[in-house]
Parts: structure tokens; C-alpha cells; sequence
């Protein structure tokens, strides 16, 4: 008996493989982040006198910290790994369908700086006036020891932040949901719901926030079919905020 290896996927065997895809990646960071906002809000105290720490120490022993932090950021990027490997059944290249390649480097890198400027600016201005409303919990980007390797430590985060979001929450996610024959505005509320979503644990500025950026990179990649530049901004906002965190006085943050 010839199997059929070529017969179409079926919708519903699409719509199981993406609700797994997210369950084993930032649909499940969602629902952590739902309990952590519930948590917050039915503690003693305000949202405001909480907080939101990011890119913690995971062990006293230092080598042994830098060994639990690389090992988080390459097992971080095993849902992405499965996304493509997913996407590979349909016809064409799975990293030319999503945008993830080296085809365009300088418009990509262009494309990529302007947007996290266009998200970056307005973006700081949302938490100002969060922090002053007392909509988020108090964020700290990056609470790493002072050693050798964190920079380093908080630029690969930086990088696996931006690949897993946006590989997963945009281009496959709105790529699948295009197949299942979603209408364009449920597509792009769905993955700008999801990315605000999993930022709750932050607080209901960042959910707003995100949510925005969400519609805003959903819409370049239905328009571009490009990733990569998604990717470079997420990167270059993410390393900002990390790594300007880790070096700068500390008082400069005091509004976060």
C-alpha cells in the first residue's frame, strides 16, 4: 500500500497542531501570566508595590548560574525549532514562507530599527504613565550578578525573546490562522491578544502595551511576509532594555 504523503492537512488536524504548538510555548506563558496578575492583585498591597523581576539568578554558584541561564535560552527556542519543522510540510521553504532568512541582511536591519523606534518611544511613554497609575508592578529588566558573563547572558536572552515571540506569536501563528480561513481582523487581534496576554504578569499597562505592538508587527508581516525585521526590533528593545538596565545608574529606572 502507497501512503499519500502528499494529501493535504486537514483543518482540524491544523487547528489541534497550533493549540499544541502554543501550549508547549507562549500559550502556556500566557496562562502562567494570568495567575501571576490574579496573585498580585489579591496580595496585601497594591499592583504598584509588587514586582515583576525578569532574567533572574538561578543559582548562588556563579558557573553553575551561567549554565542554568544557557540552557534556558536554548530549550526556549526548541518550540520555534518545532514550529518550522511543522511548517515544513507545507510547499516551499519553511524559513522563506515565515521571512527567517539572510535574503535582504541591510532591509531587514532598516526596517527593524525603525520599528522598534516606532515602538520603543511610545512604548516608554505607556509605562510613564502605567508606573504613575499604578497599573504594573514594578519591573526589573535584569537582576543578574555583577560577573563577566552577564551582558553577554542578557543579549541572548535578548535574541531568544525575539525569536520565540516573534517566529511563534506572528509568523506562525498568522500563518496558520490564514490556512484555517480566519477572518484578517481575528487573525491580528488573536496574536495581539496572546502577546499581551503573556506580558501580564507585569501589569495591565504592559497587557496594553504589547497587545499594541502586537496589531502594529502583525500587520508588517501580513504585508511584507517577512519576519526578520520583527525579530531585529524585538532584539534591539529587548537588548535596551536589558542590558541599559544592568549598566546604568539604577536611579534612572526608579519611574519603572
Amino acid at each position: 500500500m502507497t501512503l499519500e504523503l502528499d494529501r493535504p492537512v486537514a483543518r482540524r488536524t491544523l487547528g489541534t497542531e497550533t493549540l499544541l504548538v502554543l501550549g508547549l510555548s507562549l500559550g502556556q506563558s500566557a496562562v502562567y501570566a494570568l495567575v501571576s496578575i490574579v496573585a498580585k492583585l489579591t496580595a496585601d498591597g497594591p499592583l504598584s508595590a509588587q514586582t515583576a523581576a525578569l532574567n533572574t539568578s538561578r543559582s548562588a554558584r556563579p558557573y553553575l548560574d551561567l549554565t542554568y541561564q544557557l540552557l534556558g535560552i536554548a530549550f526556549a527556542l526548541l518550540p520555534v525549532l518545532l514550529a518550522v519543522h511543522l511548517l515544513a510540510r507545507d510547499p516551499g521553504d519553511p524559513a522563506r514562507t515565515l521571512g527567517l532568512d539572510a535574503r535582504r541582511p541591510g532591509q531587514d536591519l532598516a526596517r527593524g530599527a525603525g520599528l522598534a523606534a516606532l515602538i520603543g518611544l511610545p512604548g516608554l511613554a505607556l509605562f510613564w504613565a502605567a508606573a504613575q497609575l499604578g497599573l504594573n508592578a514594578t519591573l526589573v529588566p535584569a537582576a543578574l550578578p555583577d560577573l563577566w558573563w552577564a551582558v553577554p547572558v542578557l543579549i541572548l536572552a535578548a535574541v531568544q525573546n525575539a525569536v520565540l515571540e516573534e517566529v511563534i506569536v506572528v509568523g506562525y501563528l498568522v500563518t496558520r490562522l490564514r490556512q484555517l480561513q480566519w477572518r484578517l481582523a481575528a487573525v491580528v487581534a488573536t496574536s495581539a491578544l496572546l502577546r499581551g496576554s503573556y506580558h501580564l504578569y507585569q501589569g495591565f499597562g504592559a497587557f496594553v502595551g504589547n497587545a499594541v505592538m502586537g496589531v502594529v508587527f502583525s500587520l508588517f508581516y501580513l504585508r511584507t511576509r517577512r519576519v526578520m525585521p520583527l525579530v531585529v526590533a524585538h532584539t534591539l528593545l529587548d537588548i535596551v532594555a536589558f542590558v541599559g538596565y544592568s549598566l546604568l545608574p539604577r536611579e534612572w529606572f526608579d519611574w519603572l
